[in-house]
């Protein structure tokens, strides 16, 4: 519970405009769901990104499987995707029956390696489907081009960047179609909720068929007497009224709460880069880095598992984000991964640590977390 830590990993932001506008919801007594405020944000999302369309779901991992639902992948199609990721980016390939073949990380955004997708691409790969790391973007031009040059689909898992941009473009503006989330511990969180966002026409509007029972509504389903029309198998993936409505109140503040975390990440790197032994967060002058989350690399294991047990004992939360996903038990027993594999993957899943960072991280928070670091490695 959040209470048992000095200092958690994330706290979300809120203010009384988020009480506000929830509340005039609420006593409204009706359209929780489907109301207008879905629109209002999808139109908001679309025009801060800067793409043509834009659909809200209710997870990010929602929105992954309808845009594979929605490219007609299935049976036969193999899908390049990280091992370094949260175990979704390739579990919704799995959802329709495809194939997820994982391809190796750069160190230096922790996203995928252009080289080895090269290396991986088949003559039944369909899509490559690169993750942005904590609000980092990966490397997407030099993906794009392998994906281009393969005539494959570029599908960017976008989960915990909304807002990060990479040689002064929003992430969601470079592959075919992006996903982003709005879970609990991102920059921009409605409890859950995702979105999809591209500038096909054509696949936005399946996205939106599959989403909702593949019924065509032209006029909003509680507000029209008639039967409606469904034209093909969906699922019940929409956001709620209410989560738009939380939705928007989060990005109106959007740019402020990613300057708040800039300011703490560039705080706590100041205290405690000096240690050799820690690699802090270090984005090149071509990136706006959001720092969804704030990982720092450690020489080895050993040194990362003891660093991590000492702030338990202090009581500040820290995580590993993220083992690999190929090594997890479901995945060694369906596809036969080993170790080994994805040698910078896995020396990277032995090495990161993810400390606490939040906007409205306190002065006292700070100096706490980084003087625990210090005293750590003062008496080691």
């Amino acid at each position: 519970m959040i209470e048992d830590w000095k200092i958690p990993l994330y706290k979300i932001y809120t203010d009384d405009e988020d009480v506000n506008l929830i509340t005039k919801i609420v006593k409204r007594g009706t359209h929780w769901a489907m109301g207008p405020e879905i629109e209002e944000f999808e139109k908001a999302i679309k025009n801060y990104v800067g793409v043509d369309y834009c659909l809200t779901l209710n997870s990010g991992t929602s929105a992954l499987h309808t845009l594979f639902l929605a490219y007609g992948f299935g049976k036969g199609s193999d899908i390049i995707v990280p091992s370094f990721s949260f175990i979704s980016t390739a579990s919704a390939v799995l959802f329709v029956n495809a194939k997820p073949t994982f391809a190796d990380i750069e160190e230096k955004t922790f996203g995928l390696d252009s080289k080895s997708i090269s290396e991986k691409i088949s003559s039944t790969t369909k899509a490559v489907v690169p993750m942005d790391y904590g609000g980092l973007s990966c490397d997407i031009m030099e993906i794009k081009k392998v994906a281009s040059n393969n005539n494959l689909i570029l599908i960017e898992d976008a989960a915990e960047a909304l807002g990060a941009e990479i040689d002064g473009r929003k992430v969601g503006t470079h592959a075919d179609s992006t996903i982003f989330s709005f879970c609990g511990n991102k920059v921009l969180t409605t409890g859950e909720g995702g979105a999809i966002v591209t500038n096909s026409k054509e696949i936005f509007e399946k996205s939106k068929l599959i989403s909702s029972h593949g019924r065509l509504d032209k006029i909003r389903h509680f507000d029209n007497p008639l039967d409606p029309n469904y034209v093909e198998i969906g699922y019940n993936w929409r956001m709620s009224s209410l989560t738009a409505t939380l939705g928007l109140s989060q990005l109106a503040k959007l740019d402020k709460l990613i300057k708040m975390r800039q300011d703490n990440a560039n705080y706590i790197s100041s205290r405690i880069s000096k240690y050799s032994e820690i690699t802090v967060p270090n984005p090149t002058s071509n990136h706006q880095h959001i720092y969804q989350m704030y990982t720092i690399r450690l020489p080895n294991e050993e040194k990362r598992s003891a660093l991590q047990n000492f702030l338990i004992k202090k009581r500040i939360f820290s995580k590993v984000y993220f083992q690999p996903i190929h090594l997890t038990e479901l995945y060694m027993q369906k596809f036969g991964t080993s170790k080994s594999q994805l040698p910078i993957t896995e020396k990277i899943a032995k090495q990161v640590l993810t400390l606490p960072l939040y906007p409205n991280m306190t002065s006292e928070e700070k100096e706490y977390l980084v003087t625990s670091i210090s005293e750590f490695f003062e008496s080691n």
